[in-house]
C-alpha cells in the first residue's frame, strides 16, 4: 500500500470511527441497540472471514464458539457476585477457545466440504446437549442475568448504558478489527476469534438459539454479502443483512425471509464480489 492509499485508508478510517462514536448520541434507543448489535455480529462475521476468506475453508462451527462463549459468560454472571464484567470475558474465551481446540483436533484434518460437514456436525452436537441439559443451560428457556457494571477494579465503576455499552463494544471491535489486520498483513495469518461474550453482555440472556448451525450460515451469508477476503466486508454484509430483515420483517412479517433471500441469490449472480468489492470495482473504473 503507497503513501496515497494509506492517507485514504486511515482518513476513511477515522471518519467512520468518529460517525460510530457520536452515533449514540443522536440515535434514537432503538437504533443505537440496533447499530451495537450490527457491530457484535459484524465482529463475528470478521472472524469467520479470516478461515473463509484466506485459507478458503468453510465453516459452519461458528455458532458453537458464539454460543458456548454466551454461556460460559452467563455462567460467571450468575456464579460471581457482584457480577465481575472481566471475569465473564475471561471465562467466556476460555470456555469457547477450549471448544474450539477440541472441534480443531478432528476437523482441521479435514479439506473441503468434509471439513465444512464436521464443523456442522459438531455445531449440532453442541446444540442438542446445551437445549437438553435444561438444569445447567436453561434449555429453551435460556438463561437470564444481571448486566455487570462497566469497571476498572479500585479505581472506576458505573452501570452500563446503552451509550456505553455502544463505545465498549465499538473499542473491543475496532482493536479487533486492527489486530487482525495486523495479522493479515504479516507473513503469518492464522488467528482464533471468539466473540460470544458481547452478545451475551448486551442482551443479559443466552439461549441454544446462538449455538444452532443457522447462525454459522448467517455468518457465511454476513461474509458474502460484505466481501470475502475483506475483514471490514464482513461488518458491511452484516449491517446491509441485519438492515434488510428489520426493513423486510415490518412489511411481510413472517415471511421477510422471501425478499431477503432473492436479494441475496442476486447479489450472488450479479455481484459475486459483494458489496465491498463491487464499490472498490466502481471507484477504480
Amino acid at each position: 500500500m503507497n503513501k496515497h492509499h494509506k492517507l485514504v485508508y486511515w482518513s476513511g478510517f477515522a471518519v467512520v470511527m468518529a460517525l460510530l462514536i457520536v452515533a449514540p448520541l443522536v440515535l434514537p434507543e432503538f437504533w443505537r441497540r440496533f447499530l451495537t448489535e450490527i457491530l457484535i455480529w459484524g465482529l463475528l462475521a470478521m472472524s469467520s472471514d479470516v478461515l473463509i476468506g484466506y485459507t478458503g475453508m468453510v465453516s459452519f462451527g461458528h455458532s458453537a464458539f458464539f454460543g458456548l462463549g454466551m454461556y460460559c459468560a452467563a455462567a460467571a454472571l450468575l456464579m460471581i457476585s457482584p457480577p465481575n464484567l472481566w471475569l465473564a470475558i475471561i471465562f467466556g474465551l476460555a470456555g469457547a477457545s477450549a471448544v474450539a481446540l477440541f472441534v480443531a483436533y478432528f476437523s482441521t484434518r479435514l479439506r473441503d466440504i468434509y471439513f465444512a460437514i464436521t464443523t456442522l456436525i459438531f455445531s449440532q452436537i453442541f446444540y442438542v446437549i446445551i437445549f437438553t441439559w435444561t438444569e445447567v443451560t436453561g434449555g429453551e428457556n435460556g438463561l437470564s442475568f444481571s448486566r455487570p457494571r462497566l469497571s476498572i477494579p479500585g479505581v472506576y465503576s458505573v452501570p452500563f448504558t446503552s451509550e456505553t455499552l455502544h463505545w465498549f463494544v465499538l473499542a473491543v471491535v475496532t482493536l479487533s478489527y486492527l489486530v487482525l489486520r495486523r495479522i493479515m498483513h504479516s507473513p503469518f495469518g492464522m488467528v482464533l476469534q471468539s466473540i460470544g461474550v458481547l452478545y451475551a453482555v448486551q442482551n443479559r440472556f443466552a439461549a441454544p438459539d446462538f449455538v444452532y448451525f443457522l447462525v454459522s450460515g448467517e455468518t457465511v451469508i454476513f461474509n458474502v454479502m460484505g466481501g470475502i477476503g475483506t475483514l471490514v466486508g464482513p461488518i458491511v454484509g452484516a449491517a446491509f443483512f441485519l438492515l434488510l430483515k428489520e426493513v423486510f420483517s415490518r412489511f411481510f412479517t413472517e415471511y421477510y425471509l422471501i425478499p431477503v433471500g432473492v436479494i441475496f441469490i442476486a447479489m450472488v449472480i450479479f455481484m459475486p464480489q459483494g458489496l465491498l468489492g463491487f464499490a472498490r470495482r466502481w471507484l477504480n473504473r
